[in-house]
């Protein structure tokens, strides 16, 4: 069960399902197919987006992605700034509803990318995850692991790039280390994709972990 806020134990809270990898790990892919699988079970499902989610993060995502270079606790706090709103107008609301929620990266990404990537300390993350969160966390964190140069292809193929998708391969680096160190430490919480695999066997690994998720919160 997510935690929230002084949760009505009367209510039915739904689940929370996190997407995490560096550039072209082809997270954004399986969504569709996770949406399928819950809804055929029966559950209502949203799916959204970090940075975005909201009309006001969505403008700060234009910024994070889109603008130019910026000081990494800039990046950070504008991160957390789109997060808020995120949390509190859509995310929370929709999971104390009985809703599912499938969220194409959150807290997890400002460890990895502003944190490991950035080189900014993560006690300094944690302390805006608490004032942010309030204790609302994941239930299942997918994390599509991919070698850095393999994702920088698939990114370069797709055409569509943003500034993140310019960073050195150090850089990306970091970052993968970040995901995969968070997963050992926390095994109950979070489960490893190679995202290398044909898209198949992907799809089938995303299933079977989805699956057990949905059996478990019966």
């Amino acid at each position: 069960m997510s935690k929230a806020a002084h949760p009505d134990k009367r209510t039915k809270h739904g689940q929370f399902i996190t997407l995490e990898g560096v550039e072209g790990a082809g997270k954004s892919s399986q969504i569709d197919c996770i949406r399928t699988l819950i809804e055929s079970a029966g559950h209502e499902v949203i799916t959204t987006r970090e940075p975005g989610g909201t009309k006001l993060a969505e403008a700060i995502r234009a910024l994070l992605l889109d603008g130019d270079d910026m000081p990494a606790m800039t990046e950070l706090l504008l991160m957390f700034a789109a997060r808020s709103s995120h949390v509190e107008e859509r995310i929370r609301p929709a999971i104390e509803s009985g809703q599912w929620v499938i969220c194409d990266r959150f807290v997890d990404a400002s460890y990895a990318y502003q944190g490991a990537g950035r080189g900014i300390d993560a006690q300094v993350v944690n302390a805006l995850e608490g004032m942010t969160l309030k204790g609302l966390a994941p239930d299942l964190t997918l994390i599509f692991d991919l070698p850095v140069e393999v994702g920088f292809e698939r990114t370069r193929l797709r055409g569509q790039q943003n500034r993140f998708d310019h960073e050195e391969t150090a850089f990306m680096n970091r970052i993968r280390d970040a995901y995969k160190y968070r997963a050992a430490k926390h095994p109950e919480r979070y489960r490893v994709i190679d995202a290398s695999a044909p898209m198949k066997d992907v799809s089938a690994l995303v299933e079977k972990e989805i699956a057990g998720l949905i059996n478990n919160a019966k």
